[in-house]
């Protein structure tokens, strides 16, 4: 069973920051074709309505990110330590939620959540004044 361990959340005030990290223990990021991402649960909402926040395909290197987070959130992976890192600048309250790592082999970014079938356990992120 694939793992991927976060951590860094925390609660914020508007217009913060922090940093997240996901540890994918049973993949290799220099080594595997995946997809590996953030999805978020908002408040009140289910399984079924996370959404992919920001996403790496480490066969092309490439990043994709929601709309909504476009030129406030940077993904980038770090190799030797097997991690990608979710840096969220200028958070806003309604970027509030668990945040999930998930990969696969078979998924790639902007792919349905069905398409992952390794995730986390989730970290909360909070932004509140």
């Amino acid at each position: 069973q694939a793992q991927l361990v976060e951590s860094g959340g925390g609660t914020v005030q508007p217009g913060g920051s922090l940093t997240l990290s996901c540890e994918a223990v049973t993949f290799s990021l220099s080594r595997d074709y995946i997809a590996i991402g953030w999805f978020r649960q908002a408040p009140g909402r289910g399984r079924e309505a996370r959404e992919t926040v920001s996403c790496i395909n480490t066969s092309e290197n490439s990043s994709w990110y929601a709309d909504s987070v476009k030129g406030r959130f940077t993904i980038s992976r770090d190799d030797a330590k097997n991690s990608v890192v979710l840096q969220m600048n200028s958070l806003k309250p309604e970027d509030t939620g668990v945040y999930y790592c998930a990969a696969d082999y078979d998924a790639w970014c902007g792919a349905p959540l069905s398409k992952f079938d390794y995730w986390g356990e989730g970290t909360q992120v909070t932004v509140s004044s």
